[in-house]
């Protein structure tokens, strides 16, 4: 598939970095230190941070400025509820203190970057 022949979304790199963190997220899953498996809040970890990249592509795919940023909005709100959950992992120790803070780096970079297309697109309305 080359370059133009794909939906634009895929060129944003707040999208590209989001699904790299939702990727890295899923396989902090797959082995989490725990012997009791929660699944229901496993479910809403891959829930919300599948939603950050999600979000944003449907946004792109919108007819407006105005639809994307509320979009966007939405993103954003799943990135501050999966970084809560990775914090209540580490409470509970099935994830490492470093792990926390990489993921924690990578959300915070996310975070900026949708916080300033938020505030390109305002311009423009």
């Amino acid at each position: 598939m080359d370059r133009q022949s794909h939906p634009n979304f895929k060129d944003l790199q707040v999208w590209q970095k989001s699904l790299i963190f939702a990727n890295q997220v899923i396989d902090l899953i797959e082995n989490l230190n725990t012997d009791r498996k929660h699944y229901r809040l496993i479910e809403q970890l891959e829930a919300s941070v599948t939603s950050v990249p999600m979000n944003i592509a449907e946004g792109k795919g919108r007819n407006s400025s105005k639809e994307f940023i509320r979009f966007l909005y939405i993103a954003r709100g799943s990135l501050y509820e999966t970084l809560t959950l990775l914090e209540i992992f580490k409470l509970r120790e099935w994830i490492s203190e470093q792990q926390f803070t990489e993921l924690e780096e990578s959300s915070s970079e996310i975070a900026r970057m949708i916080n300033g297309l938020i505030r390109s697109l305002a311009r423009y309305l």
